[in-house]
């Protein structure tokens, strides 16, 4: 409880707080009243819970970890081309806005948006296919990057405390994936601390399995990810020489247009008008609809088909992969034979999958180089 006037004070304006969030926000809101966290703090915080969730990821040192992870293009000298670090931070603007226009909460949102890609591992979505296929050789599941930032922030920062974070920021980190057809969301049922440990427990073991976020802040940041990387990569990879303008597919220039921006705005605007929000929490279960319009969904896919062929398949982009492959494998068994001479045999390879998950690119590089790896050089 609070000590003096001025906490007094603050707690007072928590309140009125609290009510403006009532009064104010989508009867299907995640409210910070229902915020759940694993232990009681001793210390009674002024902040909304999931405000508190956010500065604590922003202070978490995975985060800053996200200035050296490759959004898409790695090993390139360019500060103008996006990095994880980036990337986040747009995914939580644009979030904020669909969530603002929805009458959702926008801390819950932030918090999932800036959280959501901590675990990736050094180079991006190769470097997860590299260290998954050594985590199964290794005993292990395979490796998911959004497993891997809920067991970061809950798990291992901190000497192993974790954040205490919220289940519902926790929840839309570990269900951010599986947006593959971006067609509409609807949120799953509502989970307590042991409904997501068996939620993260079932993801973990199951790769391909599409679980819903269970809360409907947690759909709009799922959806908001892919708003916020397929036009960027666009004008990176145009930066880069790898396409031209007028190669994006004339339908999708005619829908979405030909620039981030344009792309951005238009999928933000569709978003907003055709997503369905019930006026009643007792209509939550199948009345929620968070998406696009059957038309903007179809020149969505047909966007990310051109992205994944000319731009993540491309072989200007893979041409250094067999390098960092390379480095993988001997970095993984390097690491593990260190963990398992501590004496650790039984967690040497989750040991080594953590170690190896945390790394920037250029301190893998390094690690890489210095146990005597032939490492790709920046072009």
């Amino acid at each position: 409880m609070p000590d003096t006037p001025a906490e007094h004070q603050l707690f007072t304006l928590l309140e009125e707080l609290r009510r403006r969030e009532e009064r104010s926000l989508s009867p299907v809101a995640t409210l910070g009243a229902a915020a759940l966290r694993r232990r009681i703090e001793d210390r009674p915080a002024y902040r909304q819970p999931f405000a508190l969730d956010a500065d604590r990821i922003l202070h978490s040192r995975a985060y800053t970890r996200y200035i050296d992870k490759t959004q898409v293009f790695s090993l390139v000298e360019n500060d103008h081309i996006s990095r994880r670090v980036l990337h986040v931070q747009l995914v939580s603007r644009i979030a904020r806005t669909i969530g603002r226009f929805l009458r959702l909460n926008e801390d819950l949102i932030e918090a999932i948006a800036l959280g959501h890609d901590i675990g990736h591992p050094p180079f991006a979505h190769p470097g997860e296919q590299f260290l998954s296929e050594l985590c199964q050789e290794n005993g292990l599941s395979p490796f998911q990057h959004n497993v891997q930032s809920v067991r970061f922030l809950d798990h291992l920062e901190r000497g192993g405390r974790g954040w205490n974070l919220t289940i519902q920021t926790l929840d839309g980190i570990l269900c951010h994936d599986g947006e593959s057809d971006s067609g509409p969301l609807s949120p799953g049922p509502e989970v307590d601390c042991q409904g997501f440990d068996e939620k993260f427990y079932i993801k973990a073991q199951t790769p391909g399995l599409d679980l819903p976020p269970a809360t409907a802040e947690g759909c709009v940041t799922r959806l908001a990810d892919v708003i916020a990387y397929v036009g960027r990569d666009i004008e990176d990879a145009i930066v880069l020489g790898l396409i031209t303008r007028d190669d994006i597919p004339a339908e999708c220039r005619h829908l979405l247009g030909d620039t981030n921006g344009q792309i951005v705005y238009h999928l933000v605007t569709d978003m907003i008008m055709h997503s369905h929000l019930p006026e009643s929490r007792h209509d939550r279960d199948g009345g929620i609809r968070i998406g696009f319009s059957e038309e903007i969904s179809e020149s969505l896919r047909a966007l990310k088909a051109f992205n994944y062929e000319r731009i993540y398949h491309a072989p200007a982009t893979h041409q250094a992969q067999p390098d960092i492959r390379a480095c993988y494998q001997a970095l993984f068994a390097h690491h593990l034979a260190n963990f398992r001479r501590e004496g650790d045999e039984a967690e040497a390879a989750a040991k080594t999958r953590d170690f190896i998950a945390g790394m920037t690119d250029d301190y893998f590089l390094r690690q890489a180089a210095a146990i005597g790896c032939a490492v790709p050089k920046k072009r």
